[in-house]
């Protein structure tokens, strides 16, 4: 009796494991080792200020392994509020869920004194046009990323 159990536990515990590896390795980003620039356009809305659009530049390096990529600088660029925000929450976090979803952990700013984040947002990967996007997510702060939409330099290519 007590060795069924024990191997009706293994099992289980097997089964769990096997779950989350399958899980934690979703997908992997290219080039592995990379250091990439990812210019694009964002538009946010804040308690302050609904609805900024500014242009947006990503930088960062893909892990070695290639299971995330980490954005260590972020700049915000154009008129107006635009150059207002202050980045919080670097450095942040790119992770493939899959060849056609991601998401991005810490992302947070101040503008005005209004902290947005930080706040895993989610978003979409596109192979085909190099692009990761978002939409509609909110940030901690009653903060909103409207839209995101970045391009990678060099061209990422998400793979299971």
């Amino acid at each position: 009796m007590r060795t069924l159990k024990m191997r009706a536990c293994s099992g289980a515990v097997a089964v769990v494991f096997v779950a989350f590896s399958s899980l934690a390795s979703a997908a992997t980003i290219g080039p592995a080792g990379a250091s990439f620039s990812a210019p694009g356009t964002i538009n946010v809305s804040t308690p302050i200020a609904p609805n900024v659009a500014c242009g947006i530049t990503l930088s960062g390096v893909v892990a070695s392994d290639g299971t995330y990529a980490q954005i260590n600088s972020v700049v915000v660029t154009g008129g107006g509020l635009c150059g207002v925000p202050q980045i919080i929450g670097l450095p942040w976090k790119l992770v493939a869920t899959s060849t056609t979803t991601g998401n991005v952990a810490n992302v947070g700013f101040s503008v005005l004194g209004a902290n947005c984040g930080p706040s895993t947002i989610n978003g979409a990967w596109s192979n085909a046009t190099n692009t990761l996007s978002a939409s509609a997510q909110p940030l901690t702060g009653n903060c909103t990323v409207n839209s995101l939409s970045v391009s990678p330099n060099p061209a990422f290519t998400v793979s299971p």
